[in-house]
């Protein structure tokens, strides 16, 4: 699929849809492409209009022109066992095209043969230079975002065992009980997965976001039990004006 954003002479490729006929886990494909310098820079967020199923959808894609540079470093070993041949081919096709693009034939008369040879050395040297360079600053910026996602994950813990001590030190009866704390977690489940469904995203955590905001709490489990009702209404309603149904319990 080709995708013309309109007012650009540019032509893009919604990434997803090639991860999923290579057969390519596309949780890190994205990874990568966002932790690319050359590729991230390029990478655009389209609504694309899914035929199949009647909606439109944000899809992340690439400039056509780069799709080449994508596919190269997809690893053969990933991809569904009826396309890896023809994925090696290609690659070992790109390999020979870099050399060309990077050594500059010395024109016949002008250099001696050990000259001609020492220029093709070097430029091959700046190239993987080039690369070299690239490749390092991915993986700075891939330990960076490792190191974020620590300490987001013990903030998370933290935060986790601050809640559940609350939950200790409140009164039985003012909060609502298990049965009601379960109920209010698959509406949201429920509300999310709507909701995913039309974005293409994880929803869960905005709707937990929004509960939490809209009643003051910190956990779904520390609800006032008098507000119950309140919330299943607030997010009933909530899957009606996503789904123009109501909810499916």
């Amino acid at each position: 699929m080709l995708v013309r954003v309109g007012g650009e002479e540019q032509v893009f490729v919604p990434i997803r849809l090639l991860c999923d006929y290579l057969g390519v886990d596309w949780s890190a494909q994205r990874k990568r492409i966002v932790g690319d310098a050359v590729l991230s820079e390029a990478a655009r967020s389209v609504a694309v209009t899914a035929t199949e199923a009647g909606g439109r959808r944000e899809m992340l894609c690439l400039p056509l022109d780069l799709l080449n540079g994508w596919l190269f470093g997809v690893s053969a070993a990933r991809v569904k066992p009826e396309i890896r041949e023809r994925l090696v081919r290609y690659q070992k096709e790109c390999y020979r095209v870099l050399a060309r693009a990077f050594v500059k034939e010395p024109t016949a008369g002008d250099v001696s043969p050990t000259t001609a040879t020492l220029l093709q050395v070097r430029e091959m040297g700046r190239a993987i230079m080039q690369l070299a360079e690239e490749q390092m600053e991915f993986e700075r910026r891939l330990t960076t975002a490792e190191s974020r996602l620590e300490r987001a994950a013990q903030v998370y813990g933290d935060l986790t065992r601050r809640v559940t001590t609350l939950e200790q030190k409140l009164p039985p009866g003012q909060v609502v009980t298990e049965d009601q704390a379960s109920q209010i977690s698959q509406a949201v489940k429920t509300v999310a997965l709507a909701l995913g469904k039309a974005s293409g995203r994880n929803e869960f955590g905005g709707v937990y976001g929004e509960l939490y905001r809209k009643f003051g709490i910190a956990s779904y489990r520390m609800l006032p039990a008098r507000r119950f009702q309140e919330a299943m209404r607030f997010l009933a309603e909530w899957h009606e004006s996503v789904t123009e149904g109501p909810l499916p319990f």
